[in-house]
């Protein structure tokens, strides 16, 4: 990938922070930790990895799908669905006010373009994931399925089912992804509850493991592509991605507390200063 693409994505990625520290200081409430954390993520998917339409059909028949399943970052999601085209970037400005279809986690019901499930249940997503992938192979569309989970996500018992069902059946054409930042709400992973080495962990369920910086987009962008290229072999394949909660802003970054807690006044006009506007605020 070449230099200038990836300033591009950086570029990007500065915006859609923007986007999620206004959003959660506006309606003061919402999630942004993760959401700084896994937003280099999304974007080297919907902005260079992933084929999709933004003239969205709920089925997504010969598209990329990419499902939510730590649905709470929702912030993210939202900001990169409207910079994609999916709706208009004045709609981020409703974010979890009454009325909106901006709901704190992404609801169907509000015919929301770019969402194909509820999410936010934690330990669902994985699930939801693999029957898109399998009903992909029924139609025989070539298409990826995309999945985005948190670490404290993994302590649910669901996501082991599914890992387990997912290795069986070989649903290869699934490219799974955690956002390891080792941070929940009630504080480390490791002090609420361990998980080990996550990297031995799925590999011993049978998937195919990458590992990559998470905050570094080159990195990203070439995580994706080379877990592409390992699909279809029999395998699904699971990325895990070293992030920083809250990275981008320092007074958030590697904290649990700033797990679901919004800024005030002051905090966002420190958080901005560190964000270069590059697209334009909504």
């Amino acid at each position: 990938m070449n230099n200038s693409n990836v300033e591009l994505l950086k570029s990007l990625a500065s915006q859609v922070r923007r986007d999620i520290v206004r959003m959660v200081h506006s309606c003061q409430s919402g999630h942004p930790g993760g959401s700084l954390g896994c937003t280099d993520y999304l974007v080297a998917l919907y902005f260079s990895e992933m084929y999709h339409n933004p003239e969205f059909n709920m089925n997504g028949k010969e598209e990329d799908l990419f499902f939510l399943s730590n649905g709470h970052i929702s912030p993210v999601f939202y900001s990169i669905l409207a910079r994609s085209g999916y709706f208009e970037i004045s709609e981020l400005s409703t974010f979890r006010k009454l009325g909106s279809r901006l709901q704190g986690h992404p609801t169907t019901h509000e015919g929301l373009p770019g969402i194909r499930v509820a999410s936010g249940s934690l330990g669902q997503g994985l699930s939801v994931a693999i029957g898109a992938a399998l009903t992909k192979k029924l139609n025989g569309d070539d298409r990826w399925v995309f999945s985005l989970h948190g670490d404290g996500e993994l302590q649910e018992g669901q996501i082991w089912e599914a890992a387990m069902f997912a290795a069986h059946n070989k649903v290869d054409n699934l490219i799974a992804a955690v956002d390891v930042n080792g941070q929940q709400i009630d504080g480390p992973t490791e002090k609420v509850l361990s998980l080990g080495s996550l990297r031995e962990k799925w590999l011993a369920f049978g998937w195919d493991v990458l590992e990559t910086e998470g905050n570094d987009m080159e990195q990203v962008v070439g995580a994706i592509r080379e877990a592409k290229n390992r699909s279809n072999k029999g395998k699904p394949v699971m990325i895990l991605l070293r992030t920083s909660m809250g990275y981008g802003v320092d007074f958030m970054a590697g904290s649990h507390k700033w797990h679901g807690v919004a800024p005030n006044d002051e905090q966002l006009n420190a958080a901005l200063v560190q964000l270069e506007e590059t697209l334009g605020d909504y």
